[in-house]
């Protein structure tokens, strides 16, 4: 299966990424705010580029090759939406999450809220996204390598299960050496060397006999499969379209605003935030943020598209649930000596980029909004030095445990598609409070709290006694905790004074934050306007960009230039926008 060159590749691949690990290991070791936060001294590109690795796991080519053999290129919004929620973030809360000057996402809500609600919420969030969560993600990265790996080399699950555990390992060990700055910088090696083989295993089998490049490929698939967009208004998909009742394509279209998902969070969130305040400036949190959206669904997308729709024709005998083993197929039956071990370095680049992520993220959690602030505070140590070295201590720690948590999640997880439906619906209806803690003075930590807590009811409500199915479970989770959180909101007092001043004095929110602004003699903060002029107009920029690159692609030059007008004139109104924002 493989050649020698192949292993050699694979090797080299290792030892870089522990070389990298080993080089940042005394710059990690310094405080929490360097192990997990780079000193917030994170050139943009280079933060924006960690995230786009992070996004890219050793599932995503296998889901969106799924995708589009099940419902041709149109099935690609189940996550193209999501862009929506990402520029939201990008225009309206990069800069806040910068000037917050906290260590982690949760930090942020004994700085929101005050009092033993505050205090209970930030150790629930910490424990349940920083283990629970955190495993479950950890988990179906796992079991995608796993499927990939038994695939390639058509071994058993257990076997293929004992090489993921080994690169994991790896990836913990060079995480807990090296902090945010080793785990950015793989990042972009991994990312660039995931790209590439993407690119080349794309460009041979497109080019292939069986295939016969564009003209082939189109000539060989019904035109229906090669549309960029859904038909509304159906139950049922016809032959390859991704065809949608009105109320699930509502669905899909509000999920970014509504439910929190691991790397879309309403308002930022996870690692998306980690790496904004990592950042040198509020600038530069903006322009990581922005590169991340335009990267996320400009560049990654057309070489895996391209794959799965090939695979249509390559393995017309795959079934309804097989259909993402067409891209593993497509590697093992196309790629030459040495290209077989780049490709899988690509996949172990992408494998490796989230896990080591995810370590990460998921330790700063549990050692600063667990540990730090509940354990072991820092006026139970002699000195700050002590205590610095303490905390490091813990953070690597903490990276091996949870990766141990992520390996036992894997053996518990039986399908990827039902931990990705449980975390949506688990989070349906939370995201407005997300989005307006930061605009909004009267949300409060029984806002969030109720917001967190009634989708688990809901969501069980929905399913369990109700038998209710997606869509509907979704709105009703999505009904239920709205009613519940703006009923708890106003039936207790908001947050103190004390509280509300030192948040907004640090953060300068815009919004609806008027009583305490005339309360302080605070001038008025400019207008909103502009900001959502930004927001709509570089969503138009990113999609008219996506379209006009892939009807080059397919040689349908008169759409690609209309679609290259679009991108261009949302690109002025963008510019214009910017301007008047004064966010650059």
């Amino acid at each position: 299966m493989l050649e020698l060159i192949d292993w050699i590749i694979i090797a080299g691949y290792f030892v870089l990424s522990l070389a990298i690990g080993l080089h940042f290991r005394k710059r990690a070791g310094k405080n929490l705010t360097e192990f997990f936060l780079g000193g917030r001294a994170m050139p943009w590109y280079l933060a924006g580029l960690s995230m786009v690795a992070t996004t890219f796991a050793a599932d995503t080519p296998l889901a969106v090759n799924e995708l589009v053999a099940q419902h041709g290129i149109a099935g690609n919004w189940l996550w193209w939406n999501m862009l929506l929620g990402g520029m939201l973030t990008t225009f309206f809360f990069a800069r806040l999450w910068s000037r917050s000057g906290i260590l982690t996402e949760v930090e942020l809500i004994e700085f929101r809220y005050g009092g033993k609600p505050a205090a209970w919420l930030r150790g629930f969030k910490a424990a349940y996204l920083g283990l629970f969560m955190n495993s479950l993600i950890i988990g179906w990265v796992n079991i995608a390598l796993v499927t990939i790996l038994k695939v390639f080399f058509d071994i058993p699950q257990s076997e293929a299960l004992w090489y993921v555990a080994g690169a994991m390992l790896v990836t913990a060990f060079y995480s807990a050496l090296s902090g945010l700055w080793g785990v950015t910088v793989t990042d972009a090696v991994q990312f660039i060397i995931a790209m590439t083989g993407c690119i080349i295993l794309a460009f041979l089998v497109l080019n292939s006999e069986q295939i016969g490049g564009i003209t082939g490929l189109k000539e060989r698939l019904p035109a229906s499969s090669l549309d960029f967009f859904p038909v509304i208004g159906n139950n049922e998909s016809t032959g390859t379209v991704l065809a949608l009742s009105a109320a699930s394509f509502l669905a899909y279209l509000s999920i970014w605003a509504f439910s929190w998902y691991p790397g879309a969070e309403p308002g930022g969130g996870g690692y998306v935030v980690q790496r904004m305040m990592s950042t040198r400036s509020e600038k530069e949190s903006i322009y990581a943020t922005l590169f991340f959206q335009i990267a996320n669904y400009c560049l990654r997308p057309w070489p895996w598209i391209l794959v799965g729709l090939c695979t249509l024709i390559l393995y017309p005998e795959l079934g309804e649930d097989d259909k993402k083993l067409g891209y593993v197929m497509a590697m093992k039956d196309f790629l030459p000596a040495g290209l077989k071990g780049l490709m899988l370095v690509a996949f172990f680049a992408a494998y490796m980029s989230t896990i080591a992520t995810q370590l990460n993220w998921g330790a700063s959690y549990l050692v600063n909004d667990l540990y730090k602030r509940f354990i072991k505070p820092e006026a139970k140590f002699r000195n700050m030095e002590a205590a610095h070295r303490n905390y490091v201590y813990a953070g690597r720690l903490v990276t091996f445990l949870t990766m141990l948590a992520g390996l036992f999640a894997t053996t518990q997880i039986t399908t990827i598609a039902g931990v990705w439906s449980f975390i949506i619906e688990c989070g349906a209806g939370l995201g407005l409070v997300l989005i307006l803690r930061w605009y909004w003075w009267r949300i409060n930590a029984w806002s969030e709290i109720s917001a967190t807590l009634t989708p688990f009811v809901a969501y069980a409500v929905a399913h369990f006694i109700l038998k209710m199915e997606f869509p509907v479970s979704f709105f009703f989770t999505v009904g239920t905790t709205t009613t519940v959180w703006l009923a708890a909101t106003f039936l207790t007092r908001p947050e103190s004074e004390q509280v509300l001043t030192g948040f907004y004095k640090k953060v300068q929110p815009q919004g609806f934050w008027n009583p305490l602004r005339k309360k302080l003699n605070l001038p008025e903060p400019g207008s909103l306007i502009p900001l959502f002029i930004c927001w709509i107009s570089a969503a138009a920029m990113t999609y008219s960009i996506l379209f006009t690159t892939g009807y080059f692609i397919f040689a349908e030059t008169a759409k690609a230039f209309i679609w290259l007008g679009v991108a261009s004139a949302s690109l002025i109104i963008f510019g214009y926008a910017v301007k008047k924002a004064g966010i650059f």
